[in-house]
C-alpha cells in the first residue's frame, strides 16, 4: 500500500498523519513514479503552520526523484524505468508512488548522482 504524509488540520509535527493511499493507473498524460529521495524543506513548514495556507487536507513536499513505474498512452518523452526529478508542483510530494504529468517530470542518467 502506498504511504503518504497528510494534513488535515495546521500546526506542528503532531499534526502530520502517516495515511494509506490509493494511487491508480495514469491517465493518457500521466507517469506513475515510487519515489526514492523527497525533499523536505523550510517552506513545508509554513504549510504545515498555515503561515502560506493550503487547502486541508492535503500533502506537503514539493520536490522527489524516483523512478517511473508506469506510463500513460499519450506519453513520449519518458519510459518505464527511466529515473526523474521534478519540483515545485503539486503540493503533496511525500508519498512513495504518485501520479504526474509528463511536462512537469526531467530526465537523467543515474551517472549524475554517483560520479
Amino acid at each position: 500500500m502506498t504511504k503518504s504524509i497528510i494534513i488535515k488540520k495546521n500546526g506542528g509535527p503532531e499534526v502530520l498523519e502517516l495515511q494509506d493511499v490509493t494511487v491508480g493507473s495514469p491517465g493518457p498524460d500521466e507517469i506513475k513514479v515510487t519515489n526514492h529521495a523527497i525533499g523536505l524543506n523550510y517552506i513545508d513548514t509554513y504549510h504545515r503552520s498555515g503561515l502560506y495556507p493550503l487547502p486541508l487536507p492535503s500533502g506537503i513536499g514539493l520536490e522527489a526523484a524516483g523512478k517511473i513505474d508506469e506510463v500513460g498512452s499519450d506519453v513520449t518523452e519518458f519510459s518505464k524505468g527511466d529515473n526523474i526529478a521534478y519540483a515545485s508542483t503539486p503540493i503533496g510530494l511525500i508519498l512513495n508512488k504518485e501520479l504526474y504529468l509528463q511536462k512537469m517530470l526531467l530526465k537523467f542518467r543515474m551517472e549524475f548522482l554517483t560520479s
